[in-house]
């Protein structure tokens, strides 16, 4: 079982900033993709940002030039870092862990979820 332990959600005005920690340090499984997924309140769950093992950074187009995901490889450590925040930017932010277990497995486990929350 992989543990991905989530932190650093909470409630800030629009134009404050949040940082997010997922520490999946855990988990011996060899990580290919790290990433921060949101669900709004009636709304579909969407990529926010994903990050290779090369560093290979991506981001939706929402948080472009807002949001920074870096990682700590030698701990399996996502962070988020969230700045200019908007009312809109509220939802539920779930880490994300993808890989390979061999030629012919992968393994993608979720975090549980942080709140974020954007007051206007």
């Amino acid at each position: 079982q992989v543990q991905l332990v989530e932190s650093g959600g909470g409630l800030v005005q629009a134009g404050g900033s949040l940082r997010l920690s997922c520490d999946a340090s855990r988990s011996t499984l060899r990580i290919s993709v790290m990433g921060w997924y949101r669900q709004g309140s009636g709304n579909q769950r969407e990529l926010v940002a994903s990050i290779t093992s090369g560093g290979r950074a991506n981001y939706a187009d929402s948080v472009k030039g807002r949001f920074s995901i870096s990682t700590d490889n030698a701990n399996n450590t996502v962070y988020l870092q969230m700045n200019s925040l908007k009312p809109e930017d509220t939802a539920v932010y779930y880490c994300n862990i993808q890989g390979r277990i061999s030629p012919l497995r992968t393994f993608n486990y979720w975090g549980q979820g942080t709140q974020v929350t954007v007051s206007s």
